[in-house]
């Protein structure tokens, strides 16, 4: 008598309906636990480390191009949010310090970039957004459009994040700063849901700044960002995206990343990540230096210029500032000023870096 065939567990086996229904509760779920867990990036790691999983178990799925695209300009929105009067006359009041920081913190970041493709053995586009200190998301989505691996700097930007955001945490509380300056962790980056006018103005600011992005390297995260922040400034249309939208953005810009893992990638990473760590570790130290220097310059607490300059996300820095009571302002205004400085020098910078090191 012949025995039943054997039930294969594997998720290859699975309906194609089936395995993106799993790949969608699990990044959910993991999405919503390190977001509970005020991990930075939660909304982006849970559901790239879940579909490492699946790409790494070798499930055939992949997310739309334009699904990830459209996803780029939610992130070029949630930038052109940061851009007010406010911020502008904040750098306006300190630029010299503040373009001097910016300068140094991009030098330093090449520094370590030709140090890791050096002792590291990482290749010099990876390295460049790797290390390039701006919004992490921001720049996997650069990366990606400018050939470079966009797992590998995945993996670099969020190391970072998350060594930066520890290295805030110790600091403060060597230096008896204790937390709790919001119980909400509510962020000058937050976005309180729009009306239903605003919101689908947003929309097609959206909708025509990626359509228009298919001519400009990096188009869809930038255009929507130029768009939206001018007429933010001009007083046309406030920039405001509800938050389950920019949850679902940071989710999908981390699946499409994550489906593409496999099991030589995870090797070549894991391989190459005590150069991470150690670069990651490097350019936060060397920026702690300049935000020694730059506090005694400009005569203010070295906290707040240590987040000023820190080379973490602008969210994770800004939410680290409101909890222990530092320069909220300071903090935003330099910050977004580097952001928006890497995203348009981000390009030269690293064909600098792959020119030096060839």
């Amino acid at each position: 008598m012949p025995l039943p065939p054997a039930v294969s567990l594997s998720l290859r086996t699975w309906p194609s309906s089936v395995r993106w229904l799993a790949l969608i509760l699990l990044a959910a779920s993991a999405s919503q636990l390190l977001n509970h867990l005020n991990l930075p990036a939660g909304q982006f790691i849970g559901p790239m480390l879940v579909a490492i999983g699946f790409g790494v178990s070798g499930v055939n799925l992949r997310l739309p191009r334009q699904a990830f695209r459209l996803s780029q300009g939610c992130v070029g929105l949630l930038v052109a949010h940061s851009m007010t009067w406010a911020v502008l006359g904040a750098v306006a009041d300190a630029w010299p310090a503040m373009v001097a920081a910016t300068v140094v913190t991009t030098l330093l970041s090449v520094v370590v970039a030709l140090g890791m493709v050096r002792l590291g053995g990482i290749p010099g586009s990876t390295a460049a957004w790797g290390t390039s200190p701006g919004a992490a998301s921001a720049m996997v989505a650069m990366a990606e459009d400018h050939g470079a691996d966009p797992r590998v700097v995945a993996t670099m930007q969020y190391v970072r994040v998350v060594c930066v955001v520890m290295a805030g945490a110790l600091i403060s509380r060597w230096l008896g700063v204790n937390g709790g300056g919001s119980d909400s962790h509510s962020t000058a980056m937050a976005m309180a849901a729009p009306h239903i006018g605003v919101l689908l103005a947003n929309l097609a600011v959206l909708g025509v700044g990626v359509a228009l992005g298919n001519w400009v390297p990096a188009g869809a995260l930038l255009v929507p960002m130029v768009i939206g922040g001018g007429l933010q400034l001009a007083g046309v249309l406030p920039v405001s995206l509800p938050g389950w939208l920019l949850s679902l953005a940071y989710g999908v810009i981390g699946c499409y990343i994550g489906l593409r893992f496999d099991r030589a990638t995870v090797a070549y990473v894991w391989r190459r990540l005590p150069a991470m760590l150690a670069g990651s570790l490097a350019l936060v130290v060397l920026c702690a230096a300049l935000a020694w220097v730059l506090a005694r310059w400009m005569g203010t607490d070295f906290l707040s210029m240590y987040l000023a300059t820190s080379p973490g996300g602008l969210d994770s820095m800004a939410i680290i500032a409101v909890d222990i009571h530092a320069d909220v302002g300071l903090v935003l205004a330099m910050q977004t000023l580097r952001l928006f400085a890497v995203i348009l020098t981000g390009a030269f910078v690293a064909r600098q870096i792959i020119r030096i090191t060839r």
